[in-house]
């Protein structure tokens, strides 16, 4: 897929005077939401090895009760043919790009871009991997961390293609110790959260360039077995520390 022709499926909108994102959660009401990580599952098992079950609210509705309770906008995607996955979803804070994978389809970015009408919305094609941030993610502002292999590197060549705007990159050797979490915290400052070097040990070598940052680094080894990365796992919310 030619980067003109993403470029032309979402038109592009932006609003210099916007500062607030609202937060989408978005499902379908019909179709079951699927559990995409080791402790969302929806059905257990005994210890027998049989199923059961279980009766405890689905991850979308504990998800929107939670977010109902800070008093924040929720949007729920009601078309049945739209598909839409958070790992496909990277919002670089002046923008929107969006993966189209197994998991996100076109008229899911476009229910996206009209959710949030002040910020451009690009579609990306996800050649491998999971989704998106499978193999990228937000370093800090301005900063996207990137994976080495060649879908990767085609990716983020699409999204400077597609962009207004230059961003800076972080280029790590394997694609999952891309997915990172960072943070700008009060009396902290940069904070990443990064895969451990007993994971990805050349990978790690590259985060410590970042010398102004706060480094954490997060051990991910069982739940990368089901696909799981570190920002599967996080809900960030813009909100003041006495919540």
């Amino acid at each position: 897929m030619e980067a003109s022709c993403v470029r032309t499926q979402i038109p592009t909108r932006t609003n210099p005077t916007r500062k607030h994102c609202v937060v989408i959660c978005v499902y379908s009401r019909r179709r079951p939401p699927v559990a995409s990580c080791d402790f969302n599952a929806t059905t257990r098992r005994d210890r027998g090895g049989a199923e059961q079950d279980d009766r405890r609210a689905p991850p979308t509705e504990t998800m929107k009760s939670a977010l109902k309770e800070l008093n924040l906008n929720i949007v729920e995607m009601t078309d049945e043919k739209a598909t839409l996955d958070g790992g496909d979803v990277l919002f670089t804070g002046r923008e929107f790009f969006v993966g189209l994978s197994k998991r996100t389809n076109q008229r899911g970015a476009e229910i996206l871009a009209d959710a949030f009408k002040d910020y451009a919305v690009s579609t990306v094609p996800v050649l491998e991997g999971l989704h998106l941030k499978s193999f990228c993610s937000m370093g800090g502002p301005g900063l996207i961390v990137i994976g080495s292999s060649e879908p990767a590197q085609k990716a983020l060549k699409i999204m400077q293609q597609m962009s207004d705007h230059r961003y800076d990159k972080l280029t790590v050797p394997d694609d999952l110790a891309a997915n990172c979490i960072y943070m700008n915290l009060p009396n902290k400052g940069h904070v990443l959260l990064h895969p451990t070097a007993e994971q990805y040990p050349e990978s790690a070598k590259v985060f410590e360039k970042l010398k102004d940052y706060m480094l954490i680094p997060v051990c991910n080894m069982q739940k990368v077995k089901v696909d799981g990365a570190l920002t599967c796992c996080s809900v960030l919310i813009n909100k003041k520390a006495n919540i």
